[in-house]
C-alpha cells in the first residue's frame, strides 16, 4: 500500500460533494468561524460556547443552519470526556481523517515543507503572522483566517485545497463520524466543484497522497500565526 489513505477496495464514484449554498460574505464568514470552533479540540470551554454558536447558526441559511444545529445539539448532549475521546479517536488516531490540508496534496514527502511555507506566506500576504501551536495548514486555523480576515487570499487557500477537504469529508462519512457534517458545511460555503476536481478527489480516495520516506529529516519546524490587528472576538467569546 503506497499510503495510509489508500483503501483496500477502490471506489468507482466519489461521494457527492456538498452543494454550494448562496450566502452573503458576512454569513459565509460566520459559517466558517462556527465550523472552525467546532472542529477545534473540544476542551472544557466548549460547553460555554455551544449556546452562543447555536444562536449564531440559527441566523444562517436552511441547510447550513440545520447541519450546524444538529451537530451542536449532539455535542451538547454528549459528556465532555466522551467528546474528547471521540475527537482523539477520529483525528489523532486515524490519519485518513487528517485536518492538515497539505497532507493530501504533498503526503509524507519533502514537498510538504514547501507547501507549509506557502501557507505562511499566504497569511503574511493578507497581513497576518502565524502564532499558534498547530501547523499553518490546520483546517480550523485556515477557516478562522478566512472568517476573520475576509481576504481573497484565504479563499484561494481553501479553493487550492478543495480536493483534500472533500477527501477528509469522505473519510469522516465512511467511519460514521458526526464531524463529516461539519466538513460538508465547509463545502456549502465554497464554490461548486467542477468535473476535473471531482476526478482528482476520486483519485486521492483511491490512491492516497504521495508517499516518500527517504530524506525527510524529521518534522518541519515552522512559526505559528496571529493576525496583525486582530479583530473583535464576537463569536469566539
Amino acid at each position: 500500500m503506497s499510503s495510509v489513505l489508500a483503501p483496500q477496495i477502490r471506489v468507482r464514484n466519489a461521494p457527492e460533494p456538498a452543494r454550494a449554498v448562496r450566502m452573503s460574505r458576512a454569513d459565509r464568514a460566520r459559517t466558517q468561524m462556527i465550523v472552525s470552533l467546532l472542529l477545534d479540540y473540544p476542551d472544557a470551554t466548549l460547553d460555554a460556547k455551544l449556546p452562543v454558536l447555536r444562536a449564531e447558526a440559527a441566523t444562517l441559511a436552511g441547510p447550513v443552519r440545520d447541519a450546524l444545529t444538529a451537530f451542536i445539539d449532539e455535542a451538547a448532549a454528549t459528556e465532555p470526556a466522551e467528546r474528547e475521546r471521540r475527537y482523539v479517536a477520529t483525528f489523532d488516531l486515524k490519519r485518513k481523517c487528517c485536518m492538515y490540508l497539505t497532507y493530501y496534496a504533498a503526503g509524507d514527502t519533502r514537498k510538504r515543507g514547501g507547501a507549509l511555507v506557502a501557507f505562511i506566506e499566504a497569511y503574511r500576504e493578507a497581513g497576518w503572522e502565524f502564532d499558534a501551536e498547530e501547523l499553518p495548514d490546520f483546517l480550523p486555523a485556515v477557516l478562522e483566517f478566512a472568517a476573520r480576515s475576509g481576504s481573497p487570499v484565504a479563499d484561494r487557500l481553501l479553493s487550492a485545497h478543495r480536493e483534500g477537504i472533500e477527501v477528509l469529508r469522505a473519510a469522516l462519512v465512511a467511519v460514521g463520524s458526526p464531524y463529516g457534517a461539519l466538513i460538508e458545511v465547509v463545502g456549502m460555503s465554497l464554490a461548486p466543484i467542477d468535473d476535473a476536481t471531482r476526478e482528482r478527489v476520486l483519485r486521492l480516495i483511491n490512491e492516497g497522497p504521495p508517499a516518500e520516506t527517504v530524506g525527510l529529516g524529521g518534522p518541519v519546524d515552522l512559526p505559528p500565526f496571529i493576525p496583525v490587528g486582530r479583530p473583535s472576538e464576537e463569536v469566539r467569546g
